[in-house]
């Protein structure tokens, strides 16, 4: 089995292709960015087109800027794509694998060969990624709209009718795809890995309540719901801190004035010192409105902490209410404070919890284990469909 991954941008597909590549799987890896360790020259591609575009948005726009070009540059990736695949020197391949939103070239080769053709999705189908950010627009900045055009949804719609296979990362991801018209056959859920040589679980819960959430401070990832959680929490808790580690988002803007000061802001911190960080903190709170799982959820998870986190961002996948964490309503500010303030006052309950998350993220959950999970789906279908 061979397994062609293609995208414009990162995402988790430089950890996908260095599993693959160990497998000696990998036919190929495309995309925009640099090369990721494991990944030989010869099996990498570089869209130099699209890159040498976005390089001045990645390094001197603002953050809605540069991701308003990711999509604006689309005609770049796509154009290189397709005279790549036809090229030549394009490799063979049993597998095709894309990001959704941008599959359709490969997509188009695929069914040439008769590729089993997979869509990896970050995010929860379409309709749902865009109803419920928007609904968030509406409600908190009012006359924001969503950053991704709808030309960009309605090609990531076309794509999942497409897909033989849809990987998500969540049951609400998976959930989302079924009432929206997808066959639940074509949906795999696999939750991202996580560096284990980077990530360990903590050694002890801290005396001083801390909690932390790491993301994007954006509408979408409920931070307007944790802000005020966070507030009735100092009401019982005094001493307690709230770190976020994130850029903000632009329709954050109206609510970022009313919490500045409140919180310890951390804008850009590198990997290795996030998992410093969490080994110091009482829990990882993240009420996200929409989420496919977060991969910061799954890091907090393999460093010990309990999370308390929503079953539209993914927690319900890993976490079981009152075992790796708490479950809570994610638009509901009292739930979530009562969650944070009950796994701050028992430290046992907390050391209990952070054990159990790290045996749900961490052992057993590398990179490595997510691509073998990968190869163990692909070859099934492979057996049991037309593409065998």
């Amino acid at each position: 089995m061979r397994i062609l991954l293609a995208t414009s941008r990162n995402w988790h597909l430089g950890h996908t292709a260095s599993a693959l590549a160990f497998r000696n799987t990998l036919a190929g890896l495309w995309m925009a960015d640099k090369r990721p360790l494991g990944v030989s020259p010869d099996l990498y591609r570089r869209c130099w087109p699209y890159h040498i575009a976005m390089k001045p948005f990645y390094h001197l726009a603002t953050q809605i800027i540069s991701e308003k070009a990711t999509y604006a540059m689309i005609g770049l990736w796509s154009s290189w794509l397709r005279l790549t695949l036809r090229s030549g020197l394009c490799p063979l391949y049993d597998v095709a694998h894309a990001i959704m939103g941008f599959g359709t070239e490969l997509f188009d080769e695929a069914e040439k060969c008769g590729a089993l053709k997979v869509l990896d999705c970050p995010n929860s189908h379409p309709t749902t990624y865009y109803g419920f950010w928007q609904r968030e627009c509406d409600l908190w900045c009012p006359g924001e709209k969503v950053p991704i055009p709808q030309w960009m949804f309605a090609r990531m719609n076309r794509e999942l009718e497409r897909a033989d296979c849809i990987i998500v990362q969540s049951s609400f991801c998976r959930d989302s795809m079924v009432l929206n018209g997808i066959p639940e056959k074509k949906v795999f859920i696999n939750p991202m890995g996580v560096d284990t040589s980077l990530f360990n679980p903590r050694r002890s819960v801290p005396t001083k309540p801390i909690f932390i959430s790491v993301g994007t401070i954006c509408l979408r990832k409920g931070h307007q719901y944790l802000f005020r959680a966070f507030e009735i929490v100092k009401r019982k808790l005094p001493a307690a801190e709230l770190i976020c580690v994130g850029d903000c988002k632009s329709d954050f803007r109206r609510e970022r004035q009313k919490w500045e000061g409140s919180f310890i802001h951390i804008p850009h911190i590198p990997h290795s010192k996030i998992a410093q960080l969490l080994s110091t903190c009482t829990a990882f709170v993240f009420p996200s409105q929409e989420e496919g799982i977060a991969r910061a959820q799954i890091e907090a998870l393999a460093a010990g902490l309990p999370v308390i986190g929503t079953h539209e961002g993914g927690a319900t996948t890993l976490v079981r209410d009152g075992i790796e964490g708490f479950i809570v309503r994610g638009r509901d500010p009292h739930h979530i404070a009562d969650a944070m303030i009950r796994i701050a006052l028992d430290p046992e309950l907390n050391l209990k919890m952070g054990k159990a998350a790290f045996q749900k993220g961490g052992a057993k959950n590398s990179w490595q284990d997510y691509g073998d999970r990968l190869l163990e789906e692909y070859q099934r279908r492979l057996a049991t469909s037309k593409h065998s």
